[in-house]
């Protein structure tokens, strides 16, 4: 700009051509400058629209929905590791990590397993990084990955029987595949349903095993059939979130 005048290039004779600076009346500027505050003040209040999850070490994150309610720590604490004040428990924490998050307005651990039946029911996240023991680590394999709990995936006939004394009866593999490995870290990604009470559900399971062998990171996701069919987009987003950095992985 020179002398209050625009100069652009001329698109035929490749020289420079003079334009007028437009003029725009004062009203006009502070309506646009309105407006943009305004936006800019109405895109604050929104609020995040995901609520970002990392171990203790941040070498294992992923997001959820913000929307999703975390399940309260030690309620969570308490269903895995039992009286959290003993001895045995508080050594079991130091090496595992858990978090879990439930789409319900009013989020329950029992939604891990089983929701409202059909299209009603809503997602539920369960997420565990766990520093494997050193007979764990000599065993370290994809398979360890899918028959870690909760939720396992059953390998032979003879897994399958026992998980069905147990009560998980009705396994169904839908899709299993071993992920690109990254860094060194290996995973896969596998999708079944059981049949829990008189319902089936579908867990979505992702979990990786870090270049040394030394942890298991795993993301499960339970939803019905319908809810898992109707809700595949947001719940591929969660998925494909998950991911462990190299730092965990030396």
């Amino acid at each position: 700009m020179e002398n209050g005048h625009y100069y652009l290039v001329d698109p035929q004779s490749g020289g420079w051509a003079l334009v007028e600076r437009p003029r725009v009346s004062t009203g006009v500027v502070r309506t646009v400058v309105g407006a943009a505050v305004a936006a800019s003040v109405l895109s604050g209040c929104a609020g995040p629209d995901y609520t970002y999850v990392r171990d203790d070490t941040g070498g294992t994150y992923f997001k959820v929905p913000a929307s999703w309610r975390q399940i309260d720590q030690k309620t969570l604490d308490e269903e895995l590791f039992g009286d959290t004040d003993s001895a045995t428990a508080q050594v079991v924490k130091q090496l595992v990590w858990t978090a879990a998050f439930d789409a319900y307005e009013e989020p329950s651990l029992l939604h891990l397993v089983r929701g409202s039946a059909g299209t009603d029911d809503r997602p539920f996240v369960f997420a565990k990084v766990q520093k494997l023991s050193e007979e764990e680590q000599n065993a370290a394999s994809l398979n360890l990955l899918r028959v870690s709990p909760p939720m396992p995936v059953p390998l032979t006939e003879e897994q399958q029987k026992e998980f069905e004394a147990s009560g998980l009866t009705g396994f169904e593999l839908l899709a299993d595949e071993v992920l690109p490995i990254a860094d060194g870290v290996r995973g896969i990604h596998t999708v079944y349903n059981y049949r829990v009470g008189n319902a089936v559900q579908t867990f979505d399971r992702t979990a990786y095993l870090s270049a040394d062998g030394t942890t298991a990171s795993t993301l499960l996701i339970r939803c019905s059939p319908a809810c898992y069919r109707q809700r595949a987009a947001e719940i591929s987003t969660v998925v494909k979130s998950f991911k462990v950095k190299h730092l965990i992985n030396p």
